[in-house]
């Protein structure tokens, strides 16, 4: 079975020690085998704020897979914005800014959707969604297929409609027909699963919320995203695990789980 643990907004800076902690006991105790960072791993894109990042992820005893936020982008430097808006990003989770893995029961595929000229707001690129398209028609029977973004591609909230990723319809359309399974994202510190309806086949967008930054919604804990797919899962199951940090025990408990069964299954 692949584990698949989802972190997002974590934003560096505004770090809580006790969830960090907690969030790296979770990880010692179910062992993934692959971490996604769903972007704004920082919070104001400073060099300290990426090393203490690093630090952490390191901790976790997986591969990572990374995408920038917009929070990752320096705001208040200028030049850096504007002449070398990822050098920070890229000297501690490398220049690759679309990262791909690929396990036997797994394809990832990362799209940066920040863009420099914005402050907050995501888009994708009709080159962009070729690309991923591409690559998601070349993957294997038994991959899940699993998109990464930073913005959202569906919202369950009105006041959530602005932070809508630009381009989203097109991307889903072309990529549920190339075979796209999941889209995870973040940004809005909201955890949800949601199937996306009137497409070619099943898909559904995963949302993980902030993972240990004191950023937090109203009644919205801290919380993590675990997938579960492969041999020792229900056949054709992929189960997603909603993790909730509670801070009456100091650690991250299962909150919730939702099953989801990819068409080819």
């Amino acid at each position: 079975m692949s584990i698949l643990l989802q972190i997002s907004d974590t934003h560096f800076g505004t770090e809580q020690a006790p969830v960090v902690e907690a969030l790296a006991a979770l990880a010692r105790q179910q062992r993934p085998d692959l971490v996604v960072l769903s972007g704004d791993i920082t919070q104001r894109a400073r060099p300290a704020q990426f090393r203490a990042a690093r630090a952490f992820v390191d901790r976790l005893g997986a591969p990572v897979l990374a995408v920038p936020g917009n929070h990752d982008i320096a705001l208040l430097d200028l030049w850096a914005r504007l002449r070398r808006p990822y050098a920070r990003y890229s000297a501690a989770f490398g220049a690759e800014l679309e990262p791909v893995h690929r396990s036997p029961e797994l394809m990832v595929v990362c799209v940066n959707t920040t863009r420099p000229w914005r402050h907050k707001h995501g888009e994708l690129s009709g080159p962009q969604i070729e690309h991923v398209a591409q690559l998601l028609e070349g993957a294997e029977a038994a991959q899940l297929r699993v998109v990464v973004v930073h913005q959202p591609v569906a919202v369950t909230r009105d006041e959530d409609l602005s932070n809508l990723l630009r381009g989203h319809a097109a991307a889903l359309e072309r990529w549920a027909a190339a075979g796209a399974d999941l889209i995870m994202g973040g940004h809005i510190h909201l955890p949800y699963v949601m199937p996306l309806q009137g497409l070619a086949r099943p898909l559904w967008a995963v949302q993980a919320g902030t993972a240990v930054s004191s950023r937090l919604r109203r009644g919205v804990p801290n919380s993590v995203n675990l997938l579960r797919w492969g041999a020792d899962s229900a056949p054709g199951c992929c189960r997603i695990e909603q993790w909730d940090f509670s801070a009456d025990i100091q650690a991250f408990l299962r909150a919730k789980v939702t099953e989801v069964r990819p068409a080819r299954a």
